[in-house]
């Protein structure tokens, strides 16, 4: 099987945060994608590991920043990178409160802050459903960011829980 076929598929690169209890925190994801229109839902693909994943499960809430191909690769390392169980991720990001959830404001294309309504499980990630509580898009000039961007030209690699991780031994690199 050739997993990289995997990356052909549409994918965007996105934020995804939540509060734990005072503390903003978040992770970046690649699966996030609309439901329905009406009643507006949205789900998103989030790993068991990810710290964002119990904070999440715990405050019923989550928001999803659409990341625009202007989005530093530093905002992209820091919430995909490094965990939130043990790095204040909103440390050195800008950011505001919307609908009581944080919203990261570098080259953002828009958010959209969901209350859940329910879950799938699989063995390695929760997919969280989310009845669409607010959103706004901002008008920043630059495209989102897709998955096939963040690879071929930011140069990005997958962390291992994204879901389209790819041990790049399996491919022959290093």
């Amino acid at each position: 099987m050739d997993s990289r076929v995997f990356w052909d598929l549409s994918y965007g690169v996105y934020i995804t945060t939540v509060m734990d209890g005072e503390r903003p925190t978040g992770c970046v994801t690649n699966s996030a994608m609309q439901i329905t229109s009406e009643p507006a839902t949205i789900a998103v693909s989030v790993n068991h590991d990810n710290y964002t994943n119990g904070c999440i499960e715990k405050s019923g809430k989550f928001a999803v920043c659409i990341c625009s191909e202007a989005t530093k690769p530093l905002t992209i390392g820091t919430f995909g990178f490094r965990s939130g169980r043990d790095f204040n991720k909103f440390d050195d990001i800008p950011y505001e409160m919307k609908a009581g959830l944080p919203i990261v404001r570098d080259s953002i294309n828009g958010y959209v802050v969901c209350e859940v309504i329910n879950k799938l499980e699989t063995d390695t990630h929760t997919v969280f459903l989310g009845r669409v509580m607010e959103s706004e898009r901002f008008d920043i000039g630059s495209k989102p960011m897709t998955y096939a961007y963040y690879h071929e030209v930011v140069k990005g690699r997958a962390p291992k829980n994204a879901p389209t991780y790819i041990d790049p031994e399996k491919l022959g690199e290093k």
